[in-house]
């Protein structure tokens, strides 16, 4: 997981959590003792939803309290990420927060109404999922070569689409372009679902799109999966080459990573229960095998790993961003 996510040798240790942080801290507060929020700051149909929504059931029955997942999409999740930062910090809201808006975003908007490092407390990384290229079906395109090609006979005429701007779908299409120096227009909703649906419909060419979110459609036809995001070819889709080998592409790599984070100056002993119980629930057989089913590879880092982590990530998208010249304003 990288690109490297995030050239890491700590990431080969953040599976499943390690001895850094027991397991029985989970015992040392009473947290909680009411309902428990996980804001999503995109609307449904994406990994950022579909993960803390396998967390809610198994935390909830672990805890005794309601555990619900609440959307609060808009402006590529800023709007939820803000809500997230700005709560009280005991516990009681917590934020599913994709890598766009802790690593993409502050280098994409000039003004931010939170600060990645001051204002969110790292709880653990969640899981990582792989990205896909697909295409609608009338796309005249059955490879990605075949696909840089008819973006280059068509310069600008082709859209991708992604979930935001600033969102890891929209940056994986700006790499394309610049590593194929193809022409594409982008077109930002406000959700991952709004983009597949478009795609569904043949109003997009084509869509960087989490394999969770794409794969029942490949399976029927229904959207062509060109190559994958990563670094080795998907067991999920074991036909499909990487993007990398598929087009010459070397270094090519955009992997979706989500984090469990809560408002700054959250208790380290609500940060200790929160963390550990959620790394148990992923060591749930049955929640291990339905994520791997659907490509998410299931973490559960420390806090401590997650943030180093998050700080790699955030200083190579800056130097992504800086050298695309991308802005989102």
């Amino acid at each position: 997981m990288s690109y490297r996510l995030c050239r890491l040798a700590v990431l080969t240790v953040l599976v499943l959590g390690t001895a850094a942080w027991p397991l029985s801290a989970s015992a040392q507060t009473s947290f909680p003792t009411r309902l428990v929020r996980i804001i999503v700051p995109f609307s449904p149909g994406g990994a950022s939803d579909t993960l803390p929504r396998f967390l809610a059931a198994p935390l909830a029955e672990m805890w005794g309290q309601p555990v619900i997942v609440e959307n609060r999409p808009g402006a590529a999740g800023n709007i939820g990420m803000e809500l997230g930062a700005k709560a009280a910090p005991d516990g009681y809201t917590l934020t599913s927060a994709p890598v766009g808006n802790l690593a993409i975003n502050p280098h994409m908007y000039s003004k931010l109404a939170y600060d990645v490092f001051r204002d969110f407390t790292p709880i653990t990384l969640v899981g990582s999922v792989q990205n896909v290229l697909v295409i609608h079906p009338s796309v005249p395109a059955k490879s990605v070569r075949e696909l840089i090609t008819l973006a280059r006979a068509k310069p600008g005429e082709l859209t991708f689409g992604s979930g935001g701007v600033g969102t890891q779908a929209h940056m994986a299409g700006e790499l394309f372009k610049s590593m194929t120096g193809i022409d594409m227009a982008h077109v930002a909703y406000k959700g991952v679902g709004a983009s597949v649906t478009d795609l569904l419909g043949g109003h997009l060419a084509m869509i960087f799109a989490q394999i969770p979110s794409v794969s029942p459609f490949i399976q029927s036809g229904r959207l062509r999966a060109l190559g994958v995001a990563s670094a080795k070819r998907v067991s999920g889709l074991p036909n499909v080459p990487t993007i990398a080998e598929a087009a010459n592409l070397p270094g090519f790599e955009a992997v979706s990573w989500y984090a469990l984070v809560g408002p700054a100056g959250l208790p380290t002993e609500v940060v200790r229960k929160i963390q550990a119980d959620v790394v148990k629930v992923l060591r749930l057989q049955d929640v291990r095998e339905r994520l791997v089913t659907l490509g998410v590879e299931p973490v559960g880092s420390t806090p401590d790993q997650l943030k180093i982590a998050l700080r790699t990530e955030y200083d190579r998208y800056g130097t992504i961003i800086r050298k695309l010249g991308v802005k989102a304003d």
